[in-house]
């Protein structure tokens, strides 16, 4: 598997088809521009993305970037979680003896109607539960033990959380323990709202011109307005930086 450095990470450069075939277990962690932006001043979210197994790049702006830093190479293919899980679901649907997923994330309505929409499009029961968990759960330890017990009694093998960057990759690391059935990890964000239609996606043309965030701000200005045009902002510079040979991870041990 080759691996191509993007600032503080290293992206596994896969196709999307390759991958799908050997994903079976660890976490999957799918990075995009704000989480790029995070990884430079969180340094627990950083710890959580390089202990990671599966890197793997989840933005077209990225995607054509990349191919700045690396030219006549960069990242091969887009891989974003909202169309990663799905076909991790449809690819799996005869599998359902040993793939049982989880989902964690949503809300109430929205949970189910991914559930369902999900194992429709399947053609199988393979999401056997799932659980809107309340806000600000992360912190209250009787809640997040709830969690676990009802993600470790429904005999799933696979679980999907869905509570948005960073906090569903550090609850990930600090319940992955006492997770004992589960195999295989994703952090999925905004995509059980997708499934269930809460949330719509960009169509196609947009998310291959690079265009998607464009058209989720137009969705949502008052949610993602900072986030997409001033708290994003940096990333551009910090790629300029690599590619001048002057971008320092500000996590790297120095001697």
């Amino acid at each position: 598997m080759e691996t191509l450095k993007i600032l503080n990470l290293d992206v596994h450069n896969w196709t999307f088809k390759d991958f799908l075939e050997q994903l079976e277990e660890g976490i999957v962690v799918t990075p995009n521009i704000d989480h790029f932006v995070k990884l430079q001043k969180d340094r627990d979210f950083y710890e959580c993305y390089v202990r990671s197994e599966h890197i793997v790049c989840d933005s077209r702006v990225i995607q054509l970037l990349s191919k700045l830093l690396y030219p006549g190479k960069g990242v091969i293919e887009q891989i974003a979680g909202s169309d990663l899980f799905p076909a991790y679901c449809e690819h799996n649907k005869n599998n359902t003896d040993k793939v049982k997923i989880f989902l964690l994330g949503g809300t109430e309505e929205s949970v189910k109607i991914a559930q369902e929409t999900l194992n429709k499009k399947a053609g199988t029961n393979i999401v056997i539960n799932g659980y809107s968990p309340p806000f600000g759960f992360e912190k209250d330890k009787q809640e997040c033990d709830k969690i676990v017990a009802m993600i470790e009694q429904s005999g799933a093998t696979v679980l999907a959380v869905g509570v948005g960057a960073p906090k569903q990759e550090k609850w990930i690391y600090q319940y992955k323990d006492k997770l004992s059935n589960i195999k295989l990890f994703f952090a999925i964000g905004a995509t059980i709202d997708f499934q269930a239609g809460a949330v719509k996606r960009a169509p196609r043309w947009m998310v291959k011109a690079g265009l998607e965030w464009l058209y989720r701000l137009l969705q949502e200005p008052g949610r993602l307005a900072k986030r997409y045009l001033v708290d994003d902002l940096p990333f551009l510079w910090l790629i300029v930086k690599q590619k001048l040979g002057f971008y320092k991870n500000p996590w790297e041990k120095t001697p």
